[in-house]
């Protein structure tokens, strides 16, 4: 999952610039220049960088020793991230402080730009504010949900919310998109800036839009307080997410099916049966195991049922939401969030997801059909069954994979070919192969994570040196949240010579080029002599660690399910993204891309992760070294493809449902909005399953939060990986998943662009097909015809 906080101003991840105005260190001072070619001294050799790879991963003790040899206890504790301001947690307050006062000296700088150079330099100061904005509030984000210390989870989360309310303030500032119509209306002016540039206006004008910007002063600080209150009714709603009932008895006899070791541990025996959870790994299990229909029954229906306040939070998140676009003048949410996607309009998306509803009826009625087919070899006297129930479809769905799956084999036994360190080192090579990137293994300074098992890797380029740092929070630990993710903490940004001098004159008694980018990295390039702030990225997991004994002949690294395998993958294509896609400006940077774009390098990774070839680079078992035989993952795909009909129905339901709760229907549905009736009206006429009248699901998408009509992003990016991998990559056949022809390709048209190029036209580049340069409602249908596969 792909992560970040700041919108306005927003900001994002990219690539060494092509612009016509790029700035140049000839006339930095020397002994700036001296400080900032330190970013290219060499690293160690790549046969090096790549064993340590693998044995910091798959050993705890060999990363301490790894970062014990190579810090020195002579040199002071750094903050959090290398970040000068977080030694302490009372530093994020500073931090947002001293940020407000340069926003608002930025603020100034533009509302009361007159000269043409001034003018013209009005989306780059405005990028510079963002991305001060989301400086802080980026890694506020990250750190109150992540770190362990309460200290640093109280003052991270004062320090959002002071900015954030901050920011909402700023992008309902009246002058600041004045100065930048006026600009961009300007050719004298605008006609000087670069594509880049150009995208940041266009981008950030967008944003304003969606403001209420041109309204009275009234509706302005109503929409302030709206946004404040969906960002505290949305916290809430994922906060509350829990079924109604947290136990339901079952009768030992209704338990048949269900594996004993799995309820021994996490139920409550009774007289005559067990209360089991309704919620986490339990409820899931015996959902896929119970061989009773009325006790799937009663479970499925006790796992989807939300406690009223849940829906009543809800209601009021969507209401509120409804009205926050309607104050910027839009009908509905979706309308005004889809502005700046691929999609466009609402209109659109449906049309996407029609037609890939069309595509997909073929595959979800042959599936249905064999779980009817087992069901009825299950009827007892109670009846003969005519069709499958929502508590039946993971049932079944797990029955037939059951069928087919080999048994000659442990089900564990894949995941002796993939330690997390040989799947680490997989990555760096497959990276190296197509973009001639590599991950280095560096030791972390006093204070600089949050968790001693946070491994640092730096991401070398073969010509650039130094290009990104990626901080791999990858096991489990109490209290961490289970769910993977990437977070940006800092995108890639051209550092101006001016904002060096100015931090010089801010911070006379600190290093100029530490004061830049808050002591955090930097890199110089001395091909077109320029100082960037590197991509910063946080990526984390839920792994077991390493298993480590007195005796390290029988320590056992953390040994990776093939699903894991697939999910790391997904998680380092958001991270490449954000490692390649190295603008000038940080608004385009990334994946701050369009959301529905976003998708596409992570669900492209996990095409290479089931590629025979890239297997071939890494999967070694971990005592033996012999390779992965690869009838072992064909096997797993091929029961995995079984049931691919079933769940892109499942995600094209919940991607209309996304559409219906952000359309007009919260302010305007007769008799008030009723989410459930909304829910009931979707399913019946979409899906292939009829939804039980007594759940209410909605109280547990939690996505609805942060997509806001924007959840079809995911199957629409799955649609257009598949093409790409078929396409580009030639499915894998001949090499093609490791050749770096292919890869450069897809790293030019797509992935070095960030948002800075709109996504259609990288796609249109990508594929060569012209009719898809413009997008529109056709375009959208054209990609749900390509219809979505599995790997």
């Amino acid at each position: 999952m792909l992560k970040s906080s700041c919108r306005l101003l927003r900001a994002s991840s990219g690539r060494f610039p092509r612009s016509s105005t790029s700035t140049s260190l000839l006339h930095l001072p020397q002994r700036y220049l001296s400080v900032a070619a330190v970013a290219g001294t060499p690293t160690p050799s790549k046969k090096h960088d790549d064993n340590s790879l693998r044995n910091v991963f798959d050993s705890s003790s060999v990363w301490h020793e790894f970062c014990g040899i190579q810090s020195s206890s002579n040199i002071p504790p750094k903050g959090l991230f290398q970040n000068r301001y977080l030694i302490q947690p009372e530093g994020f307050i500073t931090f947002a402080k001293e940020t407000a006062d340069n926003c608002r000296r930025l603020v100034t700088r533009i509302v009361e730009a007159s000269s043409a150079e001034d003018r013209r330099r009005i989306p780059i100061v405005l990028d510079r504010l963002s991305d001060s904005l989301c400086r802080v509030l980026d890694m506020a984000d990250f750190v109150r949900a992540t770190h362990p210390d309460f200290g640093f989870q109280q003052a991270s989360t004062k320090a959002y919310a002071m900015l954030y309310e901050f920011m909402n303030v700023l992008n309902t500032t009246p002058g600041l998109k004045i100065k930048l119509e006026d600009a961009l209306n300007d050719p004298n002016v605008s006609a000087t800036w670069s594509e880049e540039e150009r995208m940041v206006a266009q981008t950030l004008l967008k944003d304003f839009s969606k403001s209420a910007i041109e309204s009275s002063d009234e509706n302005r600080q109503a929409f302030v307080e709206l946004s404040s209150r969906v960002s505290q009714l949305g916290t809430k709603f994922v906060r509350d997410m829990k079924p109604e009932k947290s136990t339901i008895s079952l009768h030992n006899r209704q338990l048949k099916g269900v594996d004993p070791l799995v309820l021994q541990h996490a139920s409550r025996k009774h007289l005559t049966g067990i209360s089991i959870p309704t919620a986490g790994p339990v409820a899931f299990t015996a959902l896929r195991s119970m061989k009773d229909e009325s006790a799937r029954r009663d479970l499925y229906i006790a796992m989807k049922t939300a406690p009223k306040h849940q829906l009543q939070t809800l209601q009021d998140f969507l209401e509120t939401r409804a009205k926050v676009a309607n104050l910027a003048g839009y009908r509905s949410y979706a309308e005004m969030n889809l502005t700046d996607k691929l999609a466009k309009t609402p209109a659109a998306v449906n049309s996407f997801l029609d037609a890939l509803s069309r595509d997909n009826e073929s595959r979800i009625r042959q599936e249905a059909d064999e779980m009817l087919a087992m069901k009825k070899l299950d009827a007892d006297d109670a009846g003969f069954p005519t069709r499958i129930e929502a508590w039946d479809t993971d049932y079944y769905q797990t029955q037939l994979a059951n069928k087919y799956r080999s048994k000659s084999r442990r089900p564990d036994f894949i995941s002796a070919y993939f330690s997390l360190g040989t799947v680490m080192q997989g990555l760096s090579r497959l990276f190296t192969q197509l973009y001639g990137v590599r991950f280095v293994p560096t030791a972390i300074s006093a204070g600089e994570v949050w968790n001693s098992d946070v491994r640092r890797l730096d991401v070398i380029d073969e010509s650039e040196g130094r290009i990104a740092v990626l901080y791999c929070d990858l096991f489990a630990r109490p209290g961490k949240s289970p769910n993977p993710a990437h977070f940006t903490l800092r995108c890639s940004r051209r550092i101006d010579p001016s904002e060096i001098e100015e931090a010089s004159a801010l911070h006379p008694d600190i290093d100029p080029l530490q004061s830049v980018n808050d002591g955090m990295a930097i890199s110089y390039n001395p091909r077109t002599k320029t100082i960037y702030q590197l991509p910063t990225i946080a990526l984390i997991c839920d792994f077991q660690p390493p298993c480590e004994h007195h005796n390290n002949q029988s320590s056992e690294p953390t040994l990776l399910s093939f699903r894991d395998v697939q999910t790391l993958f997904h998680e380092m294509g958001h991270a490449i993204h954000s490692i390649l896609g190295r603008t000038a400006c940080q608004v385009v940077s990334g994946t701050r891309c369009a959301t529905d774009f976003a998708e596409l390098p992570s669900v492209l990774m996990e095409h290479f992760a089931a590629d025979p070839t890239v297997l071939a680079l890494f999967a070694r078992h971990w005592q033996t070294e012999a390779p992965l035989p690869y009838e072992m993952v064909s096997e797993r795909l091929a029961i995995e493809r079984r049931g691919q009909g079933v769940e892109t129905e499942h995600q094209i339901l919940l991607a209309m449902l996304d559409q219906a709760y952000h359309s007009d229907l919260p302010l305007t549905m007769p008799g008030g909005f009723d989410s459930t009736k909304v829910l009931q009206d979707v399913y019946d006429r979409y899906g292939t399953v009829r939804e039980p009248r007594q759940t209410s699901a909605q109280g547990f998408f939690g996505h609805l939060v942060e997509y806001g009509g924007t959840y079809y992003s995911y199957l629409f990016d799955r649609a257009i990986a598949g093409k790409v991998w078929k396409e580009v990559f030639d499915g894998g056949k001949g090499g093609g998943a490791v050749a770096r022809e292919k890869g450069q390709r897809f790293r030019d048209e797509v992935l070095m662009w960030g948002g800075s190029r709109d996504g259609w036209r990288c796609l249109s580049n990508l594929l060569r097909e012209d009719r898809l340069r413009d997008g529109g409602p056709e375009a959208m249908a054209a990609v749900g015809r390509w219809g979505v596969t599995d790997i």
